[in-house]
């Protein structure tokens, strides 16, 4: 893993072009820890207005491969389960946090909480916890 992770982490991110469409940043990348972020807009909204579920799994992947990559390197998920625990409504940003729960040479166990930011409030969303195994 480079010196500035965080600088490589947002790297990659910005290879990824559906993170770029949906705006994604990544606020904080360590060894086992990351945060990833993303702007709530209209076009994210389902019928309801709630943001739609597929973007808080789409954080929850996203944030729990970065975790696992920072210990394992280059990874991909294996697999991934997902909790929604309440609507994610008026918010301003969604946040993920995802830690690495255990690894080894190969595989990670993480896990993230998604949360709904309004101004300095934080709500939890949604909860996951995956399985993600180095690339290769």
């Amino acid at each position: 893993m480079p010196a500035d992770i965080l600088a490589f982490g947002q790297q990659v991110l910005g290879q990824q072009a559906f993170s770029k469409l949906l705006g994604a940043q990544l606020d904080a990348f360590s060894p086992g820890h990351v945060e990833l972020s993303l702007p709530v807009v209209p076009g994210l909204l389902q019928q309801h207005g709630f943001v739609h579920g597929g973007v808080l799994s789409y954080l929850a992947d996203n944030a729990l491969t970065f975790a696992g990559g920072s210990v394992l390197g280059d990874s991909v998920t294996a697999e991934y389960k997902i909790n929604y625990l309440r609507p994610a409504k008026d918010a301003e940003r969604l946040l993920a946090v995802a830690t690495v729960v255990g690894s080894g040479k190969t595989q990670a166990v993480c896990r993230c909480d998604v949360f709904m930011l309004r101004g300095q409030e934080r709500t939890l969303c949604a909860a996951a916890q995956g399985t993600i195994r180095k690339a290769g």
